[in-house]
């Protein structure tokens, strides 16, 4: 189609979100739609290969490679924050783990006066999306949608001991932590089939790209929106080296993420007055909000040596490495089918909350230097550890009206008491579950943080010294009733005081879920869907006596 063209609508990004709305709106059968990706298309072989994470974490080709501001939390480092630039956006790079929280995550997002996003309400967009492949209570797991969520089909005794010892703490097995309960340790679940990654844009936007109603546009890099009035109409993006137009009729989608999505609102002029002027960008909307409420999942990673048996460190390289590439492209089968983490512990950081407060996770396997794209030679096992809700909150702010400069990502890792707190206890934990009984024999000495750490003062130095991300940004474009002053978007999506606009990816998550946030941009995109076509909103799921 030629450029300038109108469609009925524009759909700014195909991550997790924005590939279901597309699919969605195609679906439908009337619609013309618009996509703006701004990386290109999803063909890079280690998207496609689970184990291809390794490679896809710092490959610029296919990742935007943020990074964050130094911070106190961080003792003054910047972390990566690696996010997918390529058809399907961060589904298409992450560690392949489908996670949806706990019930209370969502219920307290509609006791914030977002009707209309409680469990009940939500449960059965999470149903619709997922074809969960193995075992799960059908009240809560969907067998019917696009997005195949299946079992670990690899083993290894660590992953057994470590399970046997979470229960000698008495921390119980869970064999569905996405479904009546979270707690408990247990596997992960992924979004791998058959051997390759499931992606938002191999689920849902590659099935519907020959339709004649739809335009995919790749390495098509949004720049601002376009105004009539208070009304977005359009879209300018940059593409082969110059700058188009695109309208839409009725509606744009802003879908670019956690870090784009605000990022593109505040150099159209959407924003915090004040704000916008220190970067020479006219106020066309005041919207205080916009940038603020980033919260992310900040782990610190434990490492310790093994003996008595291999690990996934010495599989990973020389001869047992070329065993393995020939077993996956033979068998389908093998270390490259795996997620970068293996086991699930979900768990109290103190033994009088009522609800759990962490995220555990195991692997047979350990980083050199806690790099994540790069393994021990050395045999070697990992725990990791983070808070599920953290309190600390930071923004996302452009740095100029240069729309191709990277923006200000500051998260402000552990500044609240509280996260300070949660992460010691669960550091503490962490370090029980590596000395248990049942892998005492294979337990020969912790490497990181190391036996001189002991202190209170000592652990949380090594967690701001150590601590990453677990990949989880969310929150900057929150969701919220107008009678809140720093809510961006209202409980339909729409943005306040804006018309033809609705954001929807992790941004508008008024607080954090207790879980990888992937799933929840899934949803969020199925439940967007209806919204933007008009339709009723699925029935709420009766959950009396679960």
């Amino acid at each position: 189609m030629a450029d300038n063209a109108q469609f009925d609508y524009v759909v700014i990004g195909s991550g997790s979100a924005g590939s279901v709305i597309t699919h969605r709106l195609i679906e439908s059968g009337e619609p013309s739609v618009c996509v703006l990706e701004a990386g290109g298309k999803d063909w890079n072989p280690f998207i496609h290969i689970p184990a291809g994470f390794i490679k896809t974490i710092v490959d610029p080709s296919v990742n935007w490679l943020y990074e964050t501001e130094p911070s106190e939390g961080t003792a003054g480092r910047r972390i990566q924050q690696p996010r997918g630039k390529t058809l399907g956006g961060s589904s298409s790079i992450n560690g392949h783990i489908y996670n949806r929280g706990q019930r209370m995550d969502f219920d307290v997002w509609a006791q914030m006066g977002n009707r209309g996003w409680s469990y009940a309400e939500v449960l059965p967009y999470f149903k619709r999306n997922e074809r969960r492949i193995g075992d799960g209570d059908e009240r809560f797991r969907g067998r019917e949608g696009r997005y195949a969520i299946g079992d670990l089909a690899w083993d290894h005794p660590l992953c057994d001991a470590f399970m046997e010892g979470a229960e000698t703490l008495g921390i119980p097995r869970n064999p569905d932590y996405n479904g009546a309960r979270q707690e408990g340790v247990g596997f992960f679940q992924r979004s791998i089939h058959q051997g390759k990654r499931v992606s938002s844009a191999r689920a849902y936007l590659h099935p519907v790209m020959g339709r004649s109603n739809l335009d995919v546009r790749t390495k098509a890099h949004a720049v601002s929106l376009l105004f009539e009035g208070k009304r977005v109409v359009g879209v300018r993006y940059h593409q082969g080296g110059k700058f188009k137009e695109v309208y839409a009729r009725r509606e744009v989608i802003l879908s670019g993420g956690t870090f784009n999505s605000p990022q593109l609102l505040q150099l159209s002029g959407i924003g915090d007055p004040e704000f916008l002027q220190t970067i020479g960008v006219d106020v066309v909307h005041a919207l205080p909000g916009v940038g603020e409420n980033l919260r992310d999942h900040y782990p610190t990673r434990m490492t310790a040596r093994v003996e008595g048996i291999k690990t996934i460190n010495e599989r990973s390289r020389g001869l047992p490495l070329a065993w393995e590439i020939a077993k996956y492209f033979t068998t389908g089968k093998g270390i490259l089918t795996l997620q970068p983490t293996l086991v699930a512990c979900f768990w109290k950081s103190d033994e009088s909350l009522e609800y759990g407060d962490l995220q555990i996770t195991f692997t047979p396997a350990s980083y050199a230097e806690g790099v994540q794209s790069q393994l021990d030679v050395e045999p070697g096992m990992t725990i990791a550890v983070w808070q599920q809700r953290p309190e600390s909150r930071g923004y996302v702010r452009a740095r100029s009206k240069d729309p191709f400069e990277k923006p200000a990502i500051q998260p402000n890792y552990l500044a609240d008491e509280m996260d300070q707190r949660v992460i010691l206890g669960g550091i503490k934990l962490s370090r029980r579950l590596f000395r248990t009984d049942p892998l005492a024999p294979y337990f020969a000495g912790e490497l990181s943080p190391g036996d001189d750490v002991q202190t209170d003062d000592e652990i949380l130095n090594y967690a701001r010294g150590r601590g990453t991300t677990a990949f989880h940004p969310m929150g900057t474009c929150r969701m919220g009733p107008a009678s809140d002053p720093g809510a961006v978007v209202d409980p339909e999506l729409r943005v306040h005081g804006l018309e033809g606009l609705r954001i929807a990816d992790a941004s508008i998550m008024p607080t954090m879920p207790s879980a990888n946030t992937n799933a929840s941009s899934l949803m969020i995109g199925e439940k967007a869907a209806d919204m933007i076509l008009g339709k009723a909103p699925l029935e709420a799921v009766d959950l009396t006596g679960t």
